[in-house]
């Protein structure tokens, strides 16, 4: 990926992020913008977000993306000059789950081999 497409993406991440928390406060609380991948021609980007607390699930996120995700690329437009504003695709970032998940097995099975010295 070129030092070009990061500082876009970079950039479009913290945009919607200040969007989503200034304009949609209510529905965004537990929601964060984790990632943007720009694709090289400027055209696409992907969105990743993840969910801070089990308060707001999966569904509901997304819901919330399919309906403002035009008013989000809208504002966009607005604060950032680019010559191609890329259409937005917003995906659940599940990287999260996998750390916490990872990082369970590694207690547990930490907590076994001390159970194993113990006897």
């Amino acid at each position: 990926m070129s030092n070009r497409n990061l500082r876009v993406g970079e950039l479009l991440r913290r945009e919607i992020s200040d969007i989503m928390h200034t304009r949609y406060r209510g529905e965004t609380v537990n929601i964060t913008i984790t990632g943007v991948d720009v694709s090289p021609d400027h055209q696409n980007a992907m969105v990743f977000y993840s969910l801070v607390s089990k308060q707001t699930d999966e569904y509901h996120a997304s819901e919330f993306f399919r309906k403002f995700g035009g008013r989000i690329r809208h504002e966009l437009t607005k604060r950032i000059v680019l010559k191609r504003m890329p259409a937005l695709e917003f995906n659940y970032d599940i990287s999260m789950e996998r750390g916490e998940h990872i990082t369970g097995i590694i207690d547990s099975l930490e907590f076994s081999e001390d159970e194993e010295e113990d006897s």
